[in-house]
């Protein structure tokens, strides 16, 4: 497996509207646009914070995950998400080594990628997403270097 590279930080909010206020408007930061991702029952907003950037997470359904986390443990930091340049071999590496994963095939991510998660049993409590950009908006493949 090559070097991932750190991606993004994915923060559980309950409403992307609300949470401009601060990361917009107070922070300056540049936004993206907001996606769906129904697979995941979540809408998506990057924020361009460099080479490494940060996604606010906000439920689409009860039945979420954002939601479940929310109900749970409050707005916060949910996911720190890894680059890597091949998904399947990724998982197949780590499964091999007796890693648990959510799933047991890549599920369908936002901005043209295919995701998985490492549960956090096998990463010292973390969840740690696994991203692999097929084509992201630049035409970069999932083996180049990160937009900056």
């Amino acid at each position: 497996m090559t070097q991932p590279q750190l991606d993004h930080i994915g923060i559980a909010v309950k409403s992307i509207s609300d949470s401009l206020l601060l990361y917009r408007d107070l922070l300056g930061i540049e936004v993206g646009e907001t996606e769906e991702v129904p697979t995941q029952k979540v809408r998506v907003l990057y924020l361009e914070t460099g080479q490494t950037r940060t996604e606010l997470l906000e439920a689409i359904s009860e039945d979420s995950p954002i939601a479940r986390f929310i109900d749970k443990r409050g707005q916060g930091l949910h996911h720190i998400a890894y680059r890597v340049e091949n998904l399947q071999k990724s998982m197949d590496q780590l499964v091999e080594s007796g890693c648990r994963l959510i799933y047991s095939e890549p599920h369908p991510g936002s901005h043209g990628t295919q995701i998985n998660f490492i549960h956090p049993t096998s990463a010292g409590g973390i969840l740690v997403e696994l991203v692999e950009y097929l084509n992201d908006d630049t035409g970069q493949s999932s083996g180049e270097e990160p937009r900056s």
